[in-house]
């Protein structure tokens, strides 16, 4: 990982962080692997028709568009 570099007001108080693109990225891709995987936990503990894993993301997915 890459220094972390902070946003800081007149005070020298720090109200934002800048990330390189490389890691923002990362943060993305892992971010949306966590949201897959919490609606997978939500659709099984709902007692709901059970659907392979693969077609719950599709979905997800396909709801991000809308």
């Amino acid at each position: 990982m890459s220094s972390v570099r902070y946003l800081v007001d007149e005070e020298g108080r720090k109200e934002g962080v800048l990330l390189d693109i490389a890691m923002y990225r990362q943060f993305l891709e892992e971010l949306e692997e966590l949201e897959s995987i919490r609606a997978y936990d939500e659709a099984k503990a709902s007692g709901d028709e059970v659907i392979p894993f693969e077609k719950a993301v599709e979905e997800i997915e396909r709801e991000k568009k809308e």
